[in-house]
């Protein structure tokens, strides 16, 4: 059972922190944290994949046919699968390689991007991961960070459709930093 941590509200926006499952969130669109090539078999990605069922894999593979790979902060759009939300919107977010390989740019357009491509839907909400902060390494206290800016910076575009959007957060140990960061709001 998800556990929203925390609350705020910006300009007619709300953002929760919740400790728990981000396949098990009723949203419009959920985040995959997704590599380049689409395929989905470690860390959340996975998790996504197997629960979402086969067909987002094959969407996946098919949309990786068509337009080729996801490049490092970009995204790409499949049906929810067996999940309870109608998209997945699969974001690339940079692998940590010490800071100096455009990684914080790459992050906050992976994350910018996936709040960009809801709003393209028209969708109401959406659940986001900690992209790039559990097998990609980036360390979680800068990752939060650029997770904030790029929320606030897309909430000051004054979204007209997405005015609900959760982190869902599965590794505890991750859930101070964005109490704490997403608490100076």
């Amino acid at each position: 059972m998800n556990k929203i941590i925390k609350k705020i509200k910006i300009n007619g926006v709300l953002i929760d922190i919740i400790e728990g499952d981000i396949t098990q969130e009723e949203v419009d669109a959920i985040v995959n944290a997704a590599n380049s090539e689409l395929m989905h078999g470690g860390g959340v990605a996975g998790v996504i994949a197997k629960k979402g069922g086969p067909q987002v894999q094959k969407e996946s593979n098919d949309y990786v046919r068509k337009f080729g790979s996801v490049e490092t902060g970009n995204v790409a759009v499949t049906s929810g699968g067996n999940l309870k939300c109608k998209y997945i919107i699969h974001a690339v977010g940079p692998i940590w390689k010490g800071g100096n390989k455009n990684e914080e740019k790459l992050l906050y357009s992976a994350v910018y991007n996936s709040l960009k491509k809801a709003e393209e839907l028209k969708l109401n909400s959406i659940a986001l991961p900690a992209i790039s902060a559990g097998i990609y390494g980036y360390p979680i206290e800068k990752a939060v960070l650029i997770y904030k800016k790029a929320v606030f910076d897309f909430v000051n575009n004054n979204p007209k459709f997405l005015k609900d959007i959760r982190f869902v957060i599965y590794d505890k140990s991750f859930l101070t930093y964005f109490v704490n960061e997403f608490g100076q709001l």
